[in-house]
């Protein structure tokens, strides 16, 4: 048996199975019902949009129940993919033993007086019972109890109208006793009933009814019919399901009706679908009259929300009536105590104006001790720079030395022109001496001529050796000057050399300073570029960080200035880096205590010459100081980011009274048009004063020399372009330095060449004299011995000839001598000449660096006087401030005094009223209230308590509704969509328990040799059984209508489709009257054989079988208990005729 009954289950989990995986295939239909999809619910997706869609109106409703009619291609695809399945199962299961029911089966029923029993009970047993017995026995009582007991209606028996119809005749009451099976996992409350549950219905003629539901042993449990119907609905026992008990009536019925109406009629109502569509219906028509009602309901809203705020209003009012006296009173007190507070205020108020001027004089006693420290300050910054400035020392000695150059230059000028004059007096007396010579030998000639002797060839040899000599001597001379005059032009190149060398050092020197200063500022621009900070000192960003850690007695450092000052147009950038440059790197306090933390700060950063400014943050209004608009000033070309800095910049430095002007000209034509004097700095460097009682000055701005950090200063160009600026004439510079170079290098070597050139002509100039004096003394030594045989006269001619021949030549050296003198002063002018040079550019940029310091001195003496100024403002408003505190000191002394007294008068009316509001506002509310009292008392009304019972209904009246109205709403949606699924599901229900009927109908014909099958049609609502039997198989080639079957062919045809029926319906109890009534013997047999062995393999079902026919012919199993009834005794006796 566990075999069998493991495999029954395993069937039935294949029979769910198939039948919810037999649609899978099947597409939602498209037409106006949402219910006539096939297949499983969890593979159907319904339509989104139409779940959603609204139906409120009764045509929608009408829709939602509307039945779509079956298409006949899906039906036959249905039934093509599931018949197999199913028939292999049907087979399968024939060959099963079903399992016994452990809970829903009757286990015995008891009677008492009911119908034509006056007791009679029956045991049953598990699965198939018959109850036999002749026509008259009251077998069909069996049924009838049965259905009354389990709380059917005895209209649905067809053997009374009422229950009083059941009571036996002749006796007051009735009572039906029915025990049913309730074991296992899934029995009905095993703790209280226990394995069986006993249910008793006693009924009278009266008509009263009443149950009794006991546990096995007999307690009862319970007495209410609600009990009952969920043990019935526990168990799935389906009383008034005429497929589960039929009667004799509706075994008639079912087996007679020829009908096809009539069959799907009773095959709807058999597989209870026609109830359940019967109650989808009502379903749908009370969640339509439901979702009206809410609807009406819905309008009732606002007037329940009217009627709580006309309540509540009346309400409000009621209670402002009440409270108003006491209300009443209470403000009286509060504006006794309004007017206290209100004094107090005014006292606190001007006891705060008090203190308040008393905090201000401390702050101008800082202010006065900011100026003194900026005083202080000042004047050590003008110690310092004093004392750098005396530190140059003095230019005297560079003056002297100049001097003194001046003084062997001018000697040398002197001495230079004095041997040109010597010189040009040479050159006169040679040309005088040749003269002279060349008339004394004019005068020798003619006195020669005349002599005519005899010792004329010997004079003539000797005159010819000495005219031979003559002409050597004139030619050596002439050799000698000539070379003289060369050496001269070369040492005279030499000397031009020399110059141009010296200039040429000079110019190199200078280049390469050029260079340098390029270098430097190409470096401040990388600098710059690596830090926009670089121009206002060294390591400004760890200087910042440093001042940034550091704690301060004031507010932290501000600086350097340069950070917040931008040029508006370059052009101005050169007279503002002299005028403002200093600034740029300075930075300001406001504490005097902070000064010496940040001076040691920045000199540990390489910045100690950066100036510190100490001063009060006082962003005052400087616009009475500025000129009009059409005056450029300093303020005016700059953008400054800083309030504060700008006012130490207007207070340092006069930025925003200071003009600016393009030529001293012009800044000076602009002081005469402004009329009031002032200062004004030019693009020529010049700075241009006029004083406002007439009269002015102007002088020299000193230059920035190329080196100075401030040249990088307000630019006004990006650190690139400036870069590219510097490279380039870097790069010019370089050109000019190598060119230099190339001619210091020619001329050196051409001055190497002179002077290489300079050493022979030295050495045959020697040679030339020494051959110049022998060639002199031979002619002197021939001239001798002429001048022997010569007369005294020519004698005296020749001496004067040779004297004056003497004469000559020495005034020949002394022109040489002053020729090389000449030379060599020139020479030494030169070196004197560019120390002269070199001592004025010292003297000049002394000079510059002097008035540099003098002008930051002037500067740091504006200062001073400037704090001065600011010490005398400050000391003049802390008299003023002293002089408002005394006299605001006098009006709080006043207020006091009033607060004390109003203070005391306030206290005789009441206690101190806490927080009171204005005396005004107090004023009014009591007014108020006292003018709503008089109202209030013309007027009647509710007590408050009465009215706070009637808004408390009203308010929950409303939320109620409101609660109610929206849990309703969505529950109607719920009902609506809970509906629709299970119009669809009711459909697939009955797709699947017809295709189930069709497959059973078929086997249980074939059980007889017969072949039929089973038509329906859901839309006209039909059931047709085409039937053809073994007798017709060769004569007939189409199927018999049932109406020309014969009873028996007819009965067990519609056996067959009842069992068929039964398979798709889950009560556990079976029950049927009289099914065999128009059977033949055959017909019967079969049917018996089938039945039971259906009922065998059949799982955890009962059956009951009533036949008046006895079990001669029928096997009987071990699963098959025959109750045989006997006659009943009846009251019959003998008709008298």
């Amino acid at each position: 048996m566990p075999p069998k009954r493991r495999a029954v289950a395993n069937d039935s989990d294949s029979e769910d199975h198939a039948e919810g995986s037999s649609q899978g295939s099947k597409r939602a239909r498209t037409d106006d019902s949402d219910y006539g999809t096939p297949g499983p619910s969890q593979d159907v997706k319904p339509n989104v949009t139409r779940k959603r869609r609204a139906r409120r109106d009764d045509d929608e409703d009408e829709e939602d129940m509307e039945q779509t009619a079956p298409d006949e291609d899906e039906e036959k695809q249905f039934e093509d993919d599931h018949e197999d399945k199913i028939r292999a199962k049907v087979l399968k299961k024939t060959k099963t033993q079903g399992g016994i029911a452990e809970m829903g089966i009757i286990e015995k029923l008891e009677m008492h007086q009911f119908m034509c029993h006056k007791y009679l009970t029956f045991t049953f047993g598990p699965q198939i019972n018959f109850i036999i017995g002749h026509n008259g026995s009251g077998k069909s009582a069996v049924l009838s109890a049965l259905t009354v007991a389990l709380g059917g209606k005895a209209t649905t028996t067809g053997r009374g109208n009422g229950l009083k119809s059941f009571i036996r005749e002749g006796q007051g009451a009735a009572e039906v006793s029915v025990t049913i099976k309730n074991q296992g996992d899934e029995a009905y409350k095993p703790e209280e009933y226990g394995p069986s549950i006993i249910i008793t219905r006693r009924f009278t003629k009266e008509g009263t009814s009443s149950y009794k539901i006991c546990s096995k042993d007999g307690k009862t449990v319970s007495t209410n019919r609600g009990e009952l119907s969920a043990i019935c609905d526990h168990m799935n026992i389906q009383v008034d399901n005429p497929m589960n008990i039929l009667t004799q009536d509706s075994a008639r019925q079912f087996l007679s009706a020829s009908a096809p109406t009539d069959k799907y009629k009773f095959f709807l109502r058999g597989t209870q679908l026609s109830q359940l569509s019967e109650e989808y219906s009502t379903c749908m028509e009370n969640i339509t009259q439901m979702q009206k009602v809410l609807l009406h309901k819905s309008e009732a809203i606002p007037d329940l929300e009217e009627a709580l705020q006309e309540v509540t209003a009346r309400f409000q009012e009621a209670v402002k009536a009440r409270e108003q006296k006491h209300r009443a009173d209470e403000l009286k007190k509060e504006l006794a105590w309004a007017y206290v507070v209100e004094k107090e205020d005014e006292m606190r108020v001007q006891s705060e104006k008090c203190e308040s001027q008393r905090k201000r004089i401390p702050k101008y006693e800082d202010s006065i001790h900011t100026a003194e420290t900026a005083i202080q300050a000042a004047n050590d910054n003008v110690a310092k720079l004093e004392e750098e400035l005396q530190g140059l020392g003095t230019i005297e000695h560079l003056k002297d030395e100049r001097v003194a150059v001046q003084e062997k230059i001018k000697q040398g000028r002197t001495e230079i022109n004095s041997v040109k004059l010597d010189e040009r007096h040479v050159n006169e007396s040679i040309a005088n001496v040749k003269r002279a010579i060349e008339e004394l030998n004019n005068r020798i000639a003619d006195e020669t001529r005349k002599q005519a002797a005899n010792t004329q060839g010997k004079r003539d040899e000797t005159n010819r050796k000495l005219a031979e000599a003559v002409a050597e001597l004139k030619s050596s001379e002439s050799d000698l000057e000539n070379l003289r005059t060369q050496v001269i032009t070369l040492r005279k190149e030499l000397d031009r050399m020399t110059s141009e060398g010296q200039a040429l050092t000079t110019e190199q020197q200078q280049i390469r300073i050029n260079i340098n200063t390029l270098q430097q500022q190409i470096s401040s621009c990388n600098d710059q570029e690596k830090s926009r900070l670089a121009p206002f000192g060294q390591n400004m960003e760890a200087c910042l960080g440093a001042i940034g850690r550091a704690r301060w007695q004031g507010m932290p450092p501000v600086g350097p200035f340069g950070m917040y000052v931008k040029v508006k147009d370059p052009a101005w950038g050169d007279i503002l880096r002299n005028q403002l440059g200093g600034h740029m790197s300075s930075f300001a306090i406001t504490d005097a205590r902070d000064r010496s933390q940040l001076s040691q700060i920045l000199k540990s950063h390489g910045n100690g010459s950066a100036g510190i400014i100490i001063g009060e943050k006082d962003l005052f209004d400087y616009s009475h100081g500025e000129p009009s608009l059409e005056y450029l000033t300093i303020l005016r070309a700059i953008e400054v980011s800083d309030e504060f800095v700008l006012r130490i910049l207007i207070n340092q430095a006069r930025i925003e009274s200071t003009m600016l002007a393009t030529s001293r000209l012009e800044g000076d034509n602009m002081l005469l048009r402004f009329g009031r004097g002032g200062l004004a700095l030019t693009q020529d460097h010049f700075s241009v004063r006029r004083y406002p009682e007439g009269g002015g000055s102007s002088s020299v701005l000193s230059r920035l020399r190329a080196d100075d950090k401030r040249q990088n200063l307000f630019r006004g160009e990006d650190v690139s372009s400036r870069r590219n600026e510097l490279q380039a004439r870097l790069h010019e510079a370089e050109v000019t330095l190598r060119d230099c170079n190339a001619k210091m290098e020619i001329g050196q070597r051409a001055f190497n060449d002179a002077k290489r050139e300079l050493e022979p002509l030295k050495q045959k100039e020697k040679s030339l004299s020494r051959k110049l004096i022998d060639v002199k003394q031979r002619r002197d030594a021939l001239q001798e011995e002429i001048n022997e045989d010569t007369p005294v006269g020519i004698q005296a001619l020749h001496d004067e000839v040779e004297a004056l021949e003497k004469e000559k030549q020495s005034l020949i050296q002394q022109f040489t001598e002053f020729q090389l003198k000449l030379s060599t002063l020139d020479a030494a002018q030169h070196p004197l000449m560019a120390e002269s040079s070199s001592l004025k550019q010292q003297m000049d940029e002394f000079n510059d660096r002097t008035r540099e310091i003098r002008g930051r001195i002037e500067a740091q003496v504006k200062s001073r006087l400037t704090a001065q100024h600011n010490k005398n403002h400050w000391l003049g408003k802390k008299a003023e401030e002293e002089q408002k505190l005394e006299e605001e000191q006098v009006s709080l002394e006043q207020l006091e005094e009033e607060c004390q007294s109003w203070t005391e008068k306030a206290l005789q009316y009441c206690e101190r009223y806490p927080t009171p509001r204005s005396h005004e506002e107090v004023k009014r509310d009591l007014d108020g209230v006292n003018n709503a009292l008089k109202e209030r008392e013309k007027r009647h009304g509710a007590t408050v308590e009465e009215m706070t019972i009637e808004v408390n209904k009203k308010k929950t009246a409303l939320e109620n509704t409101k609660s109610e109205l929206k849990s309703l709403m969505a529950l109607n949606r719920a009902l609506r969509s809970s509906i629709r699924l299970r119009l669809k599901k009711w459909h697939e229900f009955r797709r699947h328990i017809a295709l189930r009927c069709k497959i059973y109908f078929s086997y249980h014909l074939s059980i007889r040799g017969y072949y039929g099958k089973v038509l329906f049609d859901h839309v006209q609502g039909t059931l047709t059984l085409k039937v053809q039997t073994d007798d017709q198989q060769s004569t007939q080639t189409r199927e018999k209508d049932p109406r020309s079957l014969s009873g028996g062919e007819k009965s067990f045809s519609t056996i067959c489709l009842l069992l068929s029926l039964w398979e798709s319906i889950g009560c556990p109890i079976r029950c049927l009257d009289e099914f065999d009534v128009f059977m033949d013997a055959v017909n019967r047999r079969v049917s018996m054989k089938m039945m039971i062995e259906t009922a065998n393999a059949s799982d955890r079902k009962q059956y009951i079988l009533i036949t008046p026919q006895d079990m001669t012919n029928v096997q009987i199993g071990p699963s098959v208990r025959v109750h045989r009834m006997s006659d009943p005794e009846r009251g019959q006796g003998v008709l008298s005729l």
